[in-house]
C-alpha cells in the first residue's frame, strides 16, 4: 500500500451530534480539502495510503467526518488513530459540542431523529449516552469547539480563524489561549480559567473604548505598569512552569482562557501576550478572542 504525501494535512472532525460538525466539513471543503464523512473508522488508514501524490497536489488535504453513526467508532477508533499518528502526517482533530438544551433545541428545529433516539430511549437521554460514547475522542481533540451560541454564520467565521491560528508541532502539548467576556458566560471547554477584573479598565477611558487589547495604547494601559506589569510576569513565569509538568503526564490539549468584563480590552491585551511567550517557547497553540466584537 502506497504512503500518504509526507506534508498532507488530515483534520478529523467529530463531536456531538448537531453541534456542527457537518457545517464544519463544509468549511474544510470551501478551504480545498477532499472531505468525507461517515467513512468507517477502520477504513480510514486504508484512505489516507490512496491518497497519493496526485491527491496531494490536487487537494490541501483531507478533512473526515467521525460520529456515533460509525459502528465501528467504539471498537477500532484507538488503533485507528494510533496508525493515523504512525505515519508521516500533520493530523489535527476538532471535536464538535455544545450544550444539551441547545442541542434539543436544533433536533426539534430541524425535526429530524438523533442517532441513538429509540423507542426506549428519549432525545436528551441519547445526547447523554452521545456525550458519554466521545469522550475518548474529546480527549484526544487538539482543539474543542463549544458552538451553544453559535450561528452557522459564527461557526464558519470562527472555524477559519482557529484553523489559520493552529501552529502543528509534533510531540507538544497543544494550547489553546483564549479571551472572553464575563458578561456573556465564561467558556465550558476552558480548563484553566483566570479572572481579569482587577486589572485598570481601559473602558473608562474614552480615547480607548472603541480600540481592542491587540491595539498597543490599550496593551500599555493594562501592562505596562503595575499591576499589569507584575501579574504579567508572574502569569509568564506560572505557565512556563506548570505546562511541562502537564506534558510530562500525558495531557494532549489544553485550554487557557482569560475573562474581563465584555472581552474586548483586558483579556485580550493578556492572552496576546501569552500567546507570544508560548509561541516562543515552542507549544503548539492556538489563539480566540471569543467576544472581541461583541464586548
Amino acid at each position: 500500500m502506497q504512503d500518504a504525501p509526507a506534508d498532507l494535512k488530515i483534520v478529523i472532525l467529530t463531536g456531538l451530534s448537531g453541534s456542527g460538525k457537518s457545517t464544519g466539513l463544509r468549511v474544510f471543503e470551501d478551504l480545498g480539502f477532499f472531505c468525507v464523512d461517515g467513512l468507517p473508522v477502520s477504513l480510514v488508514p486504508k484512505l489516507i495510503g490512496l491518497f497519493d501524490d496526485k491527491g496531494g497536489q490536487r487537494y490541501k488535504g483531507l478533512a473526515l467526518g467521525m460520529d456515533v453513526r460509525q459502528a465501528d467508532l467504539d471498537r477500532d477508533w484507538g488503533a485507528t488513530l494510533a496508525q493515523v499518528k504512525g505515519r508521516d502526517v500533520s493530523l489535527q482533530i476538532i471535536f464538535f459540542e455544545a450544550d444539551t438544551q441547545e442541542i434539543i433545541r436544533r433536533y426539534a428545529t430541524t425535526r429530524r431523529p438523533h442517532p441513538l433516539e429509540s423507542p426506549v430511549m428519549g432525545l436528551e437521554q441519547a445526547v447523554a449516552a452521545e456525550r458519554e460514547r466521545m469522550t475518548p475522542l474529546r480527549d484526544a481533540a487538539d482543539m474543542v469547539i463549544d458552538t451553544t451560541d453559535f450561528s452557522i454564520h459564527d461557526l464558519r467565521r470562527k472555524l477559519q480563524e482557529k484553523w489559520a491560528s493552529i501552529r502543528p508541532s509534533k510531540g507538544t502539548l497543544k494550547v489553546h489561549v483564549m479571551s472572553f467576556g464575563f458578561k456573556y458566560g465564561p467558556p465550558s471547554e476552558a480548563d484553566m480559567l483566570f479572572d481579569l477584573r482587577f486589572l485598570p479598565n481601559p473602558y473608562f477611558d474614552k480615547d480607548l473604548r472603541e480600540k481592542t487589547g491587540k491595539d498597543e495604547p490599550v496593551r500599555d494601559y493594562v501592562l505596562a505598569e503595575d499591576p499589569g506589569r507584575e501579574f504579567l510576569g508572574r502569569l509568564k513565569d506560572f505557565l512556563l512552569y506548570l505546562l511541562p509538568l502537564y506534558a510530562k503526564e500525558g495531557r494532549y490539549r489544553l485550554t487557557v482562557a482569560f475573562g474581563c468584563t465584555g472581552g474586548r480590552h483586558r483579556s485580550v491585551a493578556v492572552a496576546e501576550a501569552i500567546f507570544d511567550t508560548l509561541s516562543k517557547a515552542g507549544y503548539n497553540i492556538s489563539l480566540e478572542h471569543r467576544h472581541i466584537e461583541r464586548g
